[in-house]
């Protein structure tokens, strides 16, 4: 495993020494170099996508130390999985996004959880277990069906919902980093809701 050098504090910044977006192509060629142990191709992917990445973490845990921590982590699966990245179903920079947000939410939930952990300690009351049981089944399902319905969309869809509903993107952010117009990049993420909608039987 490559060390990793800090990433940059508070938001990103453009004097990276990084091109501001590298070419997809570049990136999906640094991702399968890396998937091969390739350890410097690994260390120029760092360096040209830890801003964006570090960027999207502090804006999910809001804790500049945290922040850190999580994009490092991120970083680490993303070493270790970069093998299943498939150019196929989305850009690079979009994969790498989805692993570093699941990674920051996981933070979030997991303080989350131990603040409720906390908040139980104290309390004499005790939840009832069929109820909360209930509620896990019925949140599994509906993941599933969002699952299911993103599975539906055509790729470019999915990308650009992705990043403007998981990675907490804007239209136009998420413009930039797919290098496409602002109308195109609106007209995805429109058809790609409307198709979900349609697939989940969602009423107009």
């Amino acid at each position: 495993m490559p060390g990793l050098t800090p990433v940059p504090s508070g938001e990103p910044s453009e004097g990276t020494g990084a091109p501001a977006h590298p070419a997809a192509q570049e990136l999906a060629e640094l991702l399968r170099s890396a998937s091969r142990g390739d350890q410097a191709a690994f260390a120029r992917l760092y360096d040209a996508t830890a801003a964006r990445v570090h960027g999207l973490v502090l804006r999910v845990v809001r804790d500049p130390a945290q922040a850190e921590e999580v994009t490092q982590e991120a970083f680490l699966e993303i070493w270790r999985t970069a093998s299943r990245f498939d150019a196929q179903r989305g850009s690079a920079i979009s994969w790498l996004l989805t692993i570093s947000h699941r990674k920051a939410v996981d933070r979030v939930r997991a303080a989350e959880a131990s603040s409720r952990r906390d908040t139980r300690y104290h309390s004499t009351s005790q939840p009832v277990a069929h109820d909360e049981t209930a509620e896990a089944a019925s949140a599994t399902f509906e993941a599933q069906r969002v699952r299911h319905a993103m599975e539906s969309l055509t790729s470019a869809q999915r990308e650009a919902i992705g990043l403007a509903y998981f990675g907490g993107y804007t239209h136009t952010e998420v413009a930039t980093m797919l290098d496409l117009p602002i109308g195109t990049a609106k007209t995805r993420i429109r058809d790609g809701l409307i198709r979900m909608r349609d697939t989940l039987g969602v009423a107009q």
